[in-house]
C-alpha cells in the first residue's frame, strides 16, 4: 500500500525507522516527494548539534566516528551519522564502507547511520548531505555526525553543513609543516591528531598548536586533541571538546550572524541546483543542449558563450 509523503513524515516523526529510510531515499535522489518532505520537516529542524568530521583519506575518520558515537551514546545522546563515500567515475557506484565498519551500531535504536555516495560532487559532501541531515534533525536526532570523503586542502563545504568541524590529521604522512599549509585546517573548531601512538605525533601536535591560528573571531580557541581511535584513547576528551564548543555557540555573540550566513549559503546551494535543473530541462526539451554541444565540439562557440545561451529562455534573443 502506497503511503503519502505526509503519512511517511508522520510515521518517521513517531520513530518508525523504515519510514525514515524511505524519506531519506526520496530526499537523496531529489524526487519531488523528497522536496515535499523537506518542506514539511524543515520547520521542525534546527535543534540538533551537527558535527562535521573531515580529513585526508586514511586518517582514521570512520574508526574515530565509531568510537565517538559510542561515547555519545554513553552520555545519553541520540546520534545520526551521515557518511559520504566517493563515487566511481566509471560505474557511478560507491562502496558504502562506513555502514560495514559501523555495523554493530545499527542495532542501537538511538543510532541511525546513512551512507551516501558523493555522486561526483566537489567539496567533500554529496549534493543532498545537508538535506539528509535536516531530516535526521527533524526526526529527533540530538547529534548528527557528518563524515566527508577523504578531503584535500580546499574541500571545505562541510563548514556550511556543520556547527562544529573536526579536522583529523595523522603523523608520519610526510612533511608535517607542509600539511599545516592545508587550507582545510582553517575551518577547524577542533584539531585532532589521530593515531597519536605513532612516531612524530608529538611533533605534529606541537606544530599545529604553534603554526595554526587557533583563535576564532567569535572568541573560541581551537583545541588540539590527541586520539588513538582504534583503542578509544582520547575519545572522552574529544567528546568533551565537542560539548564545550556547543556550549560556546549557545553563548557566542556572533551566533545569530553565523546562523544567517549558514542559511544564506544553504539557500545559494538550493538556488544554484534549481536554476541548473530548470535550464538543463528546457535545453534538453527543445534540443538546444545537443546543438550547443555540437557547436562547442566544432569550435564555433566557446563553452562559456554556449552555457550563457543555454541559460537563457528559448524565447530570449541570441547574443
Amino acid at each position: 500500500m502506497n503511503q503519502t509523503v505526509a503519512e511517511l513524515v508522520e510515521r518517521a516523526l513517531a520513530g518508525d525507522r523504515r519510514s525514515l529510510s524511505r524519506l531519506l531515499s526520496l530526499v537523496e535522489n531529489g524526487y519531488p516527494e523528497g522536496r515535499e518532505a523537506l518542506r514539511l520537516l524543515y520547520p521542525r529542524s534546527g535543534r540538533a548539534h551537527v558535527v562535521g568530521i573531515t580529513g585526508a583519506a586514511g586518517s582514521g575518520k570512520s574508526t574515530l566516528i565509531y568510537a565517538l558515537v559510542q561515547e555519545m551514546r554513553r552520555r545519553g545522546r541520540s546520534v545520526g551519522v551521515v557518511a559520504v563515500d566517493p563515487t566511481s567515475p566509471f560505474t557511478q557506484g560507491a562502496l558504502l564502507g562506513d555502514r560495514v565498519r559501523m555495523q554493530s551500531l545499527t542495532s542501537d535504536p538511538g543510532v541511525f547511520i546513512r551512507s551516501m555516495a558523493s555522486r561526483g560532487a566537489l567539496g567533500g559532501l554529496a549534493p543532498a548531505t545537508m538535506d539528509v541531515a535536516t531530516v535526521l534533525d527533524a526526526c529527533g536526532m540530538e547529534v548528527i555526525v557528518i563524515e566527508t570523503v577523504g578531503a584535500g586542502q580546499d574541500e571545505v563545504q562541510v563548514m556550511d553543513a556543520a556547527h562544529t568541524v573536526l579536522v583529523v590529521t595523522v603523523p608520519g604522512t610526510g612533511d608535517e609543516v607542509q600539511a599545516i599549509k592545508a587550507g582545510i585546517l582553517e575551518i577547524a573548531h577542533i584539531l585532532v591528531v589521530n593515531k597519536a601512538d605513532l612516531p612524530r605525533a608529538d611533533i605534529l601536535a606541537n606544530q599545529l598548536a604553534e603554526f595554526v591560528n587557533l583563535d576564532k573571531d567569535d572568541g573560541w580557541r581551537v583545541p588540539v586533541v590527541r586520539t588513538v581511535a582504534i583503542r578509544g584513547d582520547g575519545v572522552v576528551e574529544l567528546a568533551d571538546a565537542i560539548e564545550a564548543h556547543r556550549r560556546h555557540l549557545e553563548t557566542a555573540a556572533a551566533t545569530e550572524q553565523a546562523l544567517r550566513e549558514r542559511a544564506r549559503r544553504r539557500l545559494m546551494y538550493a538556488l544554484f541546483g534549481h536554476l541548473w535543473e530548470e535550464a538543463l530541462r528546457l535545453a534538453k526539451e527543445d534540443g538546444r543542449l545537443e546543438e550547443m554541444v555540437a557547436a562547442v565540439a566544432r569550435r564555433e562557440l566557446d563553452p562559456y558563450t554556449a552555457a550563457r545561451r543555454l541559460a537563457e529562455r528559448p524565447s530570449s534573443p541570441a547574443r
